[in-house]
């Protein structure tokens, strides 16, 4: 499905999103009646919008509003309301607790997971090749056309090969099509089921599926609480913002409309991409370019690093050390800011779970992506043109900018090391899309990649495309680089790797 298209799924998602951050802020002891009639304001009257019918719609986004609030789906054979354990997650302090990504039953369309079926674009040809090639004889002529025995088709896929007119269609299930990991499987209702134990969280079978029936859990409602509470927040945004917002949204007006929605100061993750690369780059140079390890993996991605812990555990010490720019942001703020609570703005759904792990929670507390934020300046009217230019965000250098993109972290790496041992050769390779990255470890345990630094990206085009996003992946790409190429200063300084955050 074509990223970045504002299609009715991605308005109804949004409409979602928009209501819940308006309970957050607006209702105070009236929220469980506010939330229970979300489901009416979406499908108001007595006819449906999307579906066939308005109950299955309702009862659908019904599960969307539980999500976004952090909660968990219902049973569909036991009655349980909307709001059922909205008290325990009606507090600024509650994290997310897995499984993340999860599928809303009563939405998916069980497609078939795969299956060859003849169109009608079937001519019924004299030379019907499709009925020579099947090794199975599942291809006969019926009535004139071809015919495919599902009893006996093992899915080979010749008699499509084979067909003049194209006339034989290749059926699969657009979330498990994009699963690198192989992650999506069947219920016993033929419905598409995540397995928790091979899913790293990457979202890509959310943004896939037609049918909106794989969301993830969201901390909106827990933000928007904290700010109303007063809790000094600090906004750490991840370099992928550029343009997420639209045409009016500079980095100026976005800091400043994040100030006035009480957040007390915004920095640049690409501060702590700054900070990863020069140590990426002392790493590579000290125990890669000088034999001691084989190649070096970045540790950046979440669903990159978590497949090769997962996969290939034997890989598991030669990923970086070196802090992800989310964490290394947010130590940063909590260093100079104690008592402030960090929240992660970025379009990446894995980092939702990275910051629930232990090793994690006491450095960032919340995390949203830009698709969550833009419902929470929608549902406080923030228009952009209101705000002017005073505000600057000017924390990082272009290096860490353009960790954004596929590539981007490889070459910053590249360039530090370039800036600061100029006599080193640096062996690049970088994989996108979890499938590209099962590759590459794969060839990387099988000794093929040694001297190579080694970057990682879960989604394809790197995190421009992440399941979070606003906009269309070319078109972030380039907002990307054009930030990266006007930024005041292009590498970081060798010493940064010094700063302690411990």
């Amino acid at each position: 499905m074509e990223r970045g298209l504002l299609t009715p799924l991605k308005k109804l998602r949004r409409q979602v999103f928009v209501e819940v951050a308006r309970v957050a802020f607006e209702s105070e002891n009236d929220v469980k009646d506010a939330i229970e009639a979300i489901p009416y304001k979406i499908t108001p009257g007595d006819r449906p919008i999307y579906r066939e019918s308005i109950w299955r719609e309702r009862a659908i986004c019904s599960e969307r509003v539980r999500l976004s609030m952090g909660l968990s789906l219902r049973p569909e054979d036991v009655p349980v309301h909307i709001t059922s354990g909205l008290r325990e997650s009606d507090i600024a302090d509650k994290y997310y607790e897995p499984p993340l990504m999860q599928v809303i039953p009563s939405a998916c369309a069980a497609c078939a997971p795969n299956l060859y079926k003849v169109t009608d674009n079937c001519r019924g040809c004299v030379a019907h090749p499709c009925t020579e090639v099947c090794p199975k004889g599942a291809v006969s002529i019926v009535d004139g056309r071809s015919f495919i025995d599902q009893s006996k088709c093992i899915k080979c896929g010749r008699c499509k090969a084979v067909c003049p007119y194209d006339a034989i269609a290749h059926h699969t299930r657009p979330c498990a099509e994009a699963c690198g990991v192989k992650a999506i499987e069947s219920d016993d209702l033929g419905r598409a089921k995540i397995n928790n134990d091979k899913c790293v969280s990457c979202g890509m079978c959310m943004v896939s599926c037609p049918f909106g029936a794989i969301a993830d859990k969201s901390q909106i409602f827990q933000l928007i609480r904290a700010l109303k509470r007063g809790d000094e927040i600090m906004v750490e945004i991840a370099p992928a913002y550029v343009g997420q917002f639209g045409e009016k949204a500079t980095p100026g007006r976005i800091k400043a409309a994040l100030l006035k929605l009480g957040f007390r100061d915004v920095f640049e993750v690409a501060l702590g991409a700054d900070m990863g690369a020069v140590t990426e780059a002392h790493h590579y140079v000290e125990e890669v370019a000088s034999g001691k390890q084989p190649f070096m993996l970045t540790s950046c991605c979440p669903s990159w690093a978590m497949l090769a812990k997962r996969y290939f555990p034997e890989t598991v010490d030669k990923i970086s050390n070196a802090l992800t720019p989310m964490v290394a942001t947010a130590r940063t703020i909590k260093k100079k800011h104690p008592a402030a609570r960090v929240v992660f703005v970025g379009p990446c759904a894995a980092k939702k779970l990275e910051a629930s792990r232990r090793t994690v929670r006491s450095d960032v507390d919340f995390v949203i992506t830009f698709e969550e934020l833009s419902a929470i300046f929608e549902a406080k009217g923030i228009d952009f043109e209101h705000f002017d230019e005073d505000e600057k965000l000017n924390d990082a250098t272009g290096a860490g900018r353009g960790y954004a993109v596929a590539g981007g972290v490889a070459n910053a790496i590249d360039k530090c090391i370039r800036e600061y041992y100029p006599e080193t050769e640096v062996k690049i390779e970088h994989c996108e899309g979890l499938e590209e990255c099962r590759k590459m470890l794969l060839l990387a345990k099988m000794g093929k990649k040694n001297g190579c630094l080694i970057e990682g990206m879960g989604c394809p085009g790197g995190c421009v495309a992440g399941a979070g996003t606003n906009i269309p992946i070319g078109k972030a790409t380039a907002l990307v680089r054009k930030m990266v190429e006007g930024s005041a200063e292009a590498v970081p300084p060798k010493e940064l790797a010094d700063v302690k955050l411990d």
